[in-house]
């Protein structure tokens, strides 16, 4: 039944070309330039005010941006709210969550399924739950350019988006011989 729920929302959004952000701007979101929102990504609908994203940010498929917590409403008839501020230069990984009252710094990378309970300071890359700091961007980003220094780079005929064929899919596992290789 789950499932049926989740085919028939997702068949209803492609059809009635649903836009999750536009509907959310409408509501009082902030979104900077260059916004990447991915598949099955929830932005907290019911409080979309309280939520600030700055430029050149991605979210991965899954994430959850939160601006309320209704676990205290039975007990207190009250629930929890807070504001929610990403910075720019921002990489949520896949099924991510962002919990109320969370500020995410510029210039971060936050790997896949994290739960982000708390503040992140400006360049640094978190993981985990609790989302918990692994290293600084810097750190990050010159082991990636040493490992792509060493491993195939493909071009944007590669993708998707660009209608990559078949034998180019072949083509791309069989020079990936350490298994990764970089697309831009």
């Amino acid at each position: 039944m789950k499932s049926a729920h989740k085919l028939l929302r997702k068949i209803y959004r492609r059809f009635f070309k649903y836009d999750q952000v536009n509907e959310c701007i409408k509501k009082g979101l902030i979104v900077g330039k260059n916004f990447n929102i991915q598949d099955e990504v929830i932005i907290d609908h019911s409080h979309t005010w309280h939520i600030e994203i700055g430029d050149d940010v991605t979210l991965a498929p899954r994430v959850h941006i939160l601006a309320h917590d209704a676990s205290t409403k039975t007990h207190l008839n009250y629930a929890r709210i807070g504001k929610v501020k990403i910075g720019s230069r921002v990489f949520i990984g896949a099924s991510t969550i962002i919990l109320p009252g969370v500020t995410i710094g510029d210039d971060v990378v936050i790997g896949a399924g994290s739960v982000v309970s708390r503040d992140i300071e400006n360049g640094k890359v978190v993981a985990g739950n609790p989302a918990r700091v692994v290293g600084t961007i810097d750190d990050y980003l010159s082991r990636k350019r040493n490992e792509m220094s060493n491993s195939p780079c493909f071009g944007e005929e590669y993708t998707v988006r660009n209608n990559i064929t078949n034998d180019m899919k072949v083509e791309m596992n069989t020079k990936m011989k350490a298994k990764i290789g970089y697309v831009i």
